[in-house]
């Protein structure tokens, strides 16, 4: 279906997904949220894509929240505001624990909410000299609530605390420095670089073992320890009945180089 916000397109296993309002630097408001909300969705069900690159067109990946867009809620009432919290909230979470690996190809600023959904990736690739990656939340009277929880998860707290606390705007190199990225390219090959990698995953790894991979992570985040561990192991057994995991042994030990 058509989307006015965001484009979408599948080929060669890898899902594109493109902020797509350049003229506002593809900055969030609830059509765009409500779209990618609506597309990361029924990625989970979509067997030709293994892996998903999501980037902003134009000049930006994503600016954060749309300033007027945060004016008109901020007259409305608390719950209006709590629900349009909570759906910007459960889009970091589906992309978060997608069953395919996420890709954020960061070829420009990436700020609040922007920087909350690279941070909400599984890798982050950023232009060497056009990204810019921060949270300059505490500079404008806000607050990061809804994206601290996966800078975290990224940053770790101590460096989480630091960036969020100063505001930080961060150039590509001191942010992957600071974990928030995963690779600096140059900006014109920045594209190529990230298509080659979602190839790379798509032919080196099992669909299955990547889905179950990252329930794993998620099921760990929700669970006490003990119930966490119980249910490693429990997930292990599953996954050695595998169709997957049949055809990994079995090209092991047969020493064939194998392919997915």
């Amino acid at each position: 279906m058509p989307y006015s916000a965001i484009t979408y397109s599948v080929e060669q296993r890898s899902a594109l997904i493109t902020l797509n309002r350049p003229e506002r630097r593809n900055a969030l408001d609830d059509v765009m949220i409500r779209e990618l909300t609506e597309v990361f969705t029924l990625l989970n069900r979509n067997t030709q894509a293994r892996t998903v690159i999501l980037t902003g067109s134009g000049s930006s990946f994503c600016s954060g929240m749309d300033l007027d867009y945060l004016q008109r809620f901020s007259q409305l009432g608390q719950q209006e505001n709590l629900e349009d919290a909570h759906s910007f909230l459960r889009l970091l979470l589906l992309i978060h624990n997608l069953k395919k690996p996420v890709i954020a190809m960061v070829n420009g600023p990436a700020l609040g909410g922007g920087c909350g959904i690279a941070a909400a990736c599984d890798f982050v690739y950023a232009a060497r000299e056009k990204a810019k990656v921060g949270v300059p939340e505490v500079r404008l009277g806000f607050v990061p609530a809804v994206i601290l929880v996966f800078l975290i998860k990224r940053m770790g707290e101590g460096a989480a605390r630091e960036c969020v606390l100063r505001g930080d705007i961060l150039n590509a190199a001191t942010a992957k420095d600071r974990r928030l990225v995963t690779e600096v390219v140059d900006d014109d090959k920045l594209s190529s670089a990230v298509f080659a990698f979602a190839e790379e995953l798509a032919r080196t790894t099992s669909s299955s073992s990547i889905a179950l991979t990252k329930d794993l992570f998620m099921r760990f985040d929700e669970m006490e320890a003990k119930d966490a561990v119980d249910y490693a192991a429990q997930l292990n057994a599953l996954a050695r009945k595998t169709d997957d995991f049949r055809k990994g042994i079995d090209s092991f030990l047969n020493k064939e180089k194998l392919e997915w």
